[in-house]
């Protein structure tokens, strides 16, 4: 499978989350050991001092750590479990979650993840960082 095939699966796949879909996700880098998806930040992300949302922030480690470790176990994958540390409030232009696979074996990945907060002038940062298990399931 080419690079192409590989990223295009990925995309379908996060297409096909309609939760994602709802919040703007966008999957930019998609290679095996890692992943960047990008979220846009709107208004209806945000809480009441116009932060974004822990749990949007926490959604986008999440999902970029599933993906990551979708990328070298395969596409049946869930998330077992995983912790994430806030660092500093998000507000920005956009969330960038960059994730990546810290070690994968047969069945279960453990994979690392920061997510970072954008300005207007596209400066970075760090607002979570987080570690998680994959596992790989029976399809």
């Amino acid at each position: 499978m080419g690079n192409n095939d590989f990223f295009d699966r990925a995309e379908q796949a996060l297409k096909a989350q309609t939760f994602s879909q709802l919040v703007g996700t966008e999957l930019k880098e998609y290679k095996p050991g890692e992943v960047v998806l990008e979220i846009p930040i709107k208004d209806n992300l945000l809480q009441q001092h116009k932060f974004v949302h822990g749990g949007v922030v926490s959604y986008a480690a999440d999902n970029a750590l599933t993906f990551a470790g979708g990328s070298t176990l395969g596409p049946n994958v869930l998330t077992s479990e995983y912790k994430i540390n806030y660092v500093r409030p998000a507000f920005g232009e956009k969330l960038i979650a960059r994730a990546s696979v810290i070690y994968s074996g047969k069945r279960q990945a453990v994979c690392r993840c920061d997510v970072f907060v954008q300005d207007v002038e596209g400066e970075e940062k760090l607002c979570a960082t987080s570690q998680g298990t994959i596992v790989s399931v029976s399809s």
